[in-house]
């Protein structure tokens, strides 16, 4: 039998995985009705069901060509270890980026003080559970939350995620709040570094995109997620212009295929640009894998072989462009 070809498997930066229990359902009008319906689904969580929930998740994600995920998690500190036990279960480097969280959203998420959530980071950590620092948002971490896990990335050179720039209302309160938008209060906070991870910033301007690539952080894009709750349209081409480093994420699993994701960024450059040639099909791979990797701060994660023999593949000699172009994650198989 013929061996099949192999790439470097592919890295989901950003998941959270209770919420694909919500996909396909009608959520309300706009991003802050879906958020209603999500927070009533993260009552309801345990420990022992994010145990098997995430383990069918992650499988999930396995199946369709992901070997490593990055969980943002905010639904407490026993639930973060059943979810690195449902990662192991399930084959899938994890990296539990465990949330920061001082206010709004739901008792459940909030720590009572920074220092609070630095001892159950460190629980974690000593635990063996690979983390990185996650303030959740603007909106959820005040000016001094986000100085003192600023300092502590720094301190302990850990990757730190932050949702910024999703929402129009997420800019115009912070612009209120701090006269700052999203990014730059971050980068004031010292939160923007090389290890920093900005997820979304389809509403970023010019000027964070100019502190993202001056601090030589990334940006995480969800597109289908972003699609689904009507985030906006990632800049790319501006991204790409600065220099600024792409990895992609599953977010909410209302789909999960690292091909669509990809598909659909490039799909974006297109329009917003007019042209065919924004990416190269190994740039895209990149991001992809190698990208998601760097963002969550792992040296090594399984490939994926392709099926060149699949129908969707069939009889192509050039099946690496045609990944993108045209493929959906049935192609592709994780080797145990």
């Amino acid at each position: 039998m013929r061996e099949l070809p192999r790439i470097p498997g592919f890295v989901d930066a950003h998941c959270h995985a209770f919420q694909r229990a919500l996909r396909g359902r009608t959520e309300g009008g706009d991003f802050w009705a879906w958020r209603e319906t999500m927070l009533e689904l993260a009552r309801g969580q345990t420990p022992a069901h994010v145990r098997t929930s995430y383990a069918d998740v992650y499988r999930e994600l396995r199946a369709a060509g992901y070997t490593a995920v990055g969980e943002f998690h905010y639904l407490g500190l026993e639930e973060a270890r059943a979810a690195a036990e449902a990662a192991a279960e399930a084959g899938v480097e994890l990296v539990l980026l465990h949330v920061a969280y001082a206010r709004g959203g739901i008792d459940r998420f909030r720590q009572e003080s920074v220092a609070a959530y630095l001892r159950e980071l460190e629980e974690l950590r000593a635990a063996g559970i690979r983390v990185g620092v996650a303030p959740h948002s603007v909106r959820a971490c005040p000016r001094d939350w986000l100085e003192e896990l600023g300092r502590y990335m720094a301190a302990h050179k850990l990757p730190l995620h932050v949702h910024a720039d999703e929402q129009p209302r997420e800019v115009e309160e912070c612009l209120a709040e701090y006269g700052l938008r999203p990014i730059e209060l971050l980068d004031a906070c010292g939160c923007v570094g090389p290890g920093t991870t900005v997820v979304h910033a389809t509403h970023a301007d010019g000027h964070e995109l100019d502190l993202l690539a001056a601090a030589g952080a990334r940006v995480c894009a969800c597109p289908t997620t972003e699609a689904n709750l009507g985030d906006g349209f990632l800049p790319v081409e501006r991204l790409l212009h600065r220099g600024v480093g792409l990895c992609i994420g599953s977010d909410s699993n209302v789909r999960i295929d690292p091909l669509e994701e990809l598909r659909e960024l490039d799909g974006i450059a297109r329009r917003q640009s007019g042209r065919r040639d924004v990416f190269e099909v190994e740039d895209l791979l990149a991001i992809g894998s190698a990208g998601g990797a760097e963002a969550l701060g792992l040296e090594s994660w399984r490939d994926v072989a392709i099926d060149v023999g699949h129908p969707q593949l069939a009889g192509l000699e050039d099946w690496r462009n045609a990944l993108v172009a045209g493929c959906s994650a049935d192609v592709l198989r994780t080797p145990r």
